[in-house]
């Protein structure tokens, strides 16, 4: 532990020192990008939980609480288009995820407010359900789990690739692993000497929607479900920024190098409920990662202050990308049928011209 508070920039040229949890340890500047990234999903989340209960937007869902997780996860993707590169097919709750990879806080205030520049699905779609073409983010589905029956498809042709050590990652609810294409994901990814580079990821957060965990799973561990098929796997404290890297870290590094699939189980907090149909409202049973993430970095010696304006950075950006998606145009009926297909139809791309700032073309 270091004897004296470090501020502002001081705080981050000390490249040489270690924060620990547990054996575990990062560079105290890498835990000061996880915790600002951390900071900024969770100020955006809670906006947009404000959105929804003030008529701004119609529906909100994602995830607070889960932030150390995603955040350490998305540090270490891959990022960029086509086989060589990671794929990702994630779920409702990877908003953290999103920002680690680069996404601007905008994106997602658009998409929560249905503009038409949302450039994830021209508001058409709910909150947190993202496409990126080019960062291979194959787009989320409102219907729970059937990502993990694509995964193997993408990871297939991973496989089928000379040299590449792209991986596909995907991502969801231990509530969804009841479902079918759970199952799927596990038979097509472990077919005997065709097993191909899927990390699978279950974020545990005792709940789906409104039942728990316990009352469903008779196995100790959802990673368990992975033994008969072989696939090695790891629980981690998705709560704990430090210990969710090397996890992670792991699951990649196995994943690169065998070209075999690997079984991560993070358990994770819920802090505001299911979603905003069942009030958003905030939970302080749970543990907070950010608070607990705080309290390790303030026993390291990092300044109070320094954290404090991390969230005074991150509201002003929020409140910033508010007012400015507020005032962008809304989608139009006309153009209901942009890119539903391959090929939209004329008439309909010019309701909104390629050059418009803003909108994906």
């Amino acid at each position: 532990m270091n004897s004296d508070p470090l501020t502002g920039d001081d705080a981050v040229a000390i490249l040489p020192t270690l924060v620990y949890s547990g054996r575990e340890s990062l560079p105290l500047e890498q835990c000061l990008t996880i915790h600002r990234l951390m900071v900024r999903a969770r100020v955006m989340e809670e906006r947009m939980i404000k959105m929804s209960k003030s008529g701004l937007g119609h529906f909100w869902i994602g995830g607070p609480g889960e932030e150390a997780f995603n955040v350490a996860l998305g540090l270490q993707i891959r990022r960029g288009q086509g086989p060589r590169y990671d794929y990702l097919h994630l779920h409702y709750r990877n908003s953290a995820l999103m920002l680690a990879l680069g996404m601007p806080v905008i994106e997602s205030i658009r998409q929560m407010a249905m503009t038409a520049t949302d450039s994830h699905s021209l508001g058409r779609n709910f909150v947190g359900h993202f496409c990126k073409r080019e960062w291979n983010v194959i787009p989320v589905t409102s219907v729970i789990e059937v990502q993990y029956a694509m995964a193997p498809g993408t990871a297939l042709m991973q496989k089928r690739l000379p040299d590449s050590e792209g991986v596909t990652v995907v991502l969801g609810g231990e509530a969804g692993t009841a479902e079918g294409d759970f199952a799927s994901c596990l038979i097509w990814s472990t077919l005997p000497g065709r097993e191909v580079p899927v990390l699978i990821v279950v974020t545990n957060n005792g709940y789906g929607i409104s039942t728990p965990a316990c009352s469903v799973h008779s196995e100790r561990h959802v990673v368990d479900r992975g033994i008969p098929f072989g696939v090695p796997g790891e629980v981690v404290d998705g709560n704990d920024p430090i210990r969710a890297w090397h996890a992670v870290e792991r699951g990649l590094m196995h994943c690169r190098a065998t070209r075999t699939p690997f079984f991560l189980e993070a358990n994770v907090s819920r802090l505001f409920g299911h979603s905003s149909s069942s009030g958003a409202l905030r939970d302080r049973t749970q543990e907070d990662p950010i608070e607990r993430f705080e309290r390790i970095l303030l026993d390291e010696g990092v300044d109070r202050g320094h954290l404090d304006q991390m969230h005074e950075d991150a509201h002003t950006e929020v409140e910033q990308a508010v007012e400015q998606a507020l005032n962008e145009p809304m989608p139009r009926p006309e153009d209901v049928e942009r890119y539903t297909y391959a090929a939209s139809r004329p008439e309909i791309d010019a309701v909104y011209p390629d050059d418009y700032t803003g909108l994906p073309n």
